[in-house]
């Protein structure tokens, strides 16, 4: 008897399960039916702020695989659909086509890929025309029209995050005098603020005023609707366009009110196998679910779209008939504005303090190559590692050009557990075009492992 798969949302989790569940059954034996409100399907959203900046092609380059590929592979890809209801007991869902026609749909198994939803404040004005958000091809698409405006030359950001700081260098790349406003006291929180610190000057060095420590009161608007300013508590910042990067929280909506299980940050809550708590055939994946973080030993809620097609695999698999689970995360990520690359994985301090441990912390300033090879250019490291153990707790990196995926070493060295003494000792690739001949990790490494000794010695 032929099964059917229902599955919502139809970008990077989503579409992963149904490949990968269709790459291990027969449509004969397994039907799949997959729910996409939007036009678009199986594109990297992590690419939109470099298409409007000019570095990429769009919106069919930021495509990993089309409409029409899924359907050829018998998967009923149903675009311009968007389910409304989720019916676990009888085992189905109610969708709405763009017609506004209603119809249930049975499962035997269902993934819930709905993805997150940028941060919208209800703030006067935030509605306006000129007010734009970054999450989808369609809202890509929506900024280049707006930047395409005659008359368009000051653009405000509001939030210093990823998708703050990335917008901030695809305004600077289209000519425009940028402003980024945060209601933190430095851009980047997802660093100490004594990186963030170096952000902040990167970003005023390429021009960009950071207004930070005030959040935004309100969006004015002229006489036209067109936003024209952003209100902060003590002054006005004169806009044409406003892009928000505010961040983005699990769209979990429809799942809470079919009863399904949420976490702290909203999230769905899984086992390792990516199956709902408290189910037995609905599953969850992507930025609408929370994952466990393997340093701290807490859930958390992080949107990347890494961690969405490994959990599409994953579910895949387990929906084909073999078993796969998803361990949980370090917590790495990388950014750049234009010439700086921005790096962390990880604990910061403050959720280091906030699960309970102990640690020191050790700062290092190096360079990308050995300091004679033309193009060294400067990085700063931080490393936290735990007291008495050593164990490495989180690394941050800020610099130019070659800094960056140096993160990647810690992200190993988180995973394996290593403690700093260790990292010491790994034997990494070297040449003057390349690095130091001390890389800059491992010189923050020695420079933890003393401050761990030191702490030791004192107690």
């Amino acid at each position: 008897m032929t099964e059917r798969l229902v599955v919502i949302g139809g970008d990077a989790a989503g579409m992963s399960a149904a490949s990968q569940a269709r790459r291990r059954r027969a449509a004969g034996d397994l039907e799949i039916v997959a729910f996409e409100r939007g036009q678009h399907t199986s594109y990297s959203a992590c690419g939109i702020p470099y298409w409007i900046a000019g570095d990429a092609q769009g919106p069919d380059a930021l495509v990993a695989r089309t409409a029409e590929e899924h359907r050829a592979r018998a998967i009923d890809l149903r675009l311009g659909t968007e389910v409304t209801d989720i019916d676990p007991e009888r085992g189905r869902v109610r969708s709405r086509d763009a017609d506004g026609a209603e119809q249930w749909t049975g499962y035997d198994h269902l993934v819930i890929a709905t993805g997150a939803e940028p941060v919208r404040p209800p703030l006067p004005g935030i509605q306006a025309q000129g007010v734009y958000g970054v999450q989808t091809l369609d809202d890509g698409e929506a900024v280049l029209r707006g930047l395409d405006r005659a008359g368009v030359r000051r653009a405000v950001v509001v939030g210093g995050g990823y998708i703050g700081v990335e917008m901030a260098e695809a305004m600077l790349r289209h000519g425009l005098e940028v402003t980024l406003i945060d209601r933190n006291e430095q851009p980047m929180t997802t660093l100490d603020p004594d990186m963030g610190q170096l952000v902040r000057a990167a970003l005023e060095g390429l021009g960009v005023p950071v207004v930070s420590g005030t959040p935004v009161r309100a969006v004015l608007t002229g006489a036209d609707g067109r936003v024209r300013a952003v209100a902060t508590d003590d002054a006005e910042h004169p806009a044409d366009l406003v892009v928000l990067g505010l961040g983005v929280r699990p769209q979990t909506g429809l799942a809470a009110a079919a009863g399904l299980p949420l976490g702290e940050h909203g999230g769905l809550l899984t086992d390792r196998a990516m199956r709902v708590r408290g189910t037995g055939n609905i599953w969850a994946g992507g930025d609408c679910v929370e994952v466990l973080n393997l340093v701290s030993g807490a859930l958390q809620h992080i949107a990347l779209g890494t961690h969405a097609n490994k959990h599409g695999r994953i579910i895949g698999i387990n929906i084909g008939g073999g078993y796969a689970t998803f361990p949980g995360v370090v917590g790495t990520a990388v950014s750049k504005v234009c010439d700086v690359e921005i790096a962390r994985t990880g604990l910061k301090e403050s959720q280091a303090r906030a699960a309970g441990l102990q640690y020191v912390t050790a700062v290092i300033e190096s360079t990308s190559r050995a300091g004679y090879y033309p193009g060294a250019a400067p990085m700063t490291v931080k490393i936290l590692a735990e007291r008495r153990t050593g164990r490495l707790l989180g690394l941050q990196i800020v610099g130019r050009e070659g800094a960056a995926k140096r993160v990647d070493i810690g992200a190993v060295a988180l995973t394996a557990g290593m403690t700093v003494e260790q990292m010491i000792g790994l034997d990494l690739g070297y040449a003057p075009p390349f690095s130091p001949v001390w890389d800059p990790v491992l010189v923050a490494a020695r420079k933890a492992a003393d401050a761990v000794a030191a702490a030791d010695a004192a107690g």
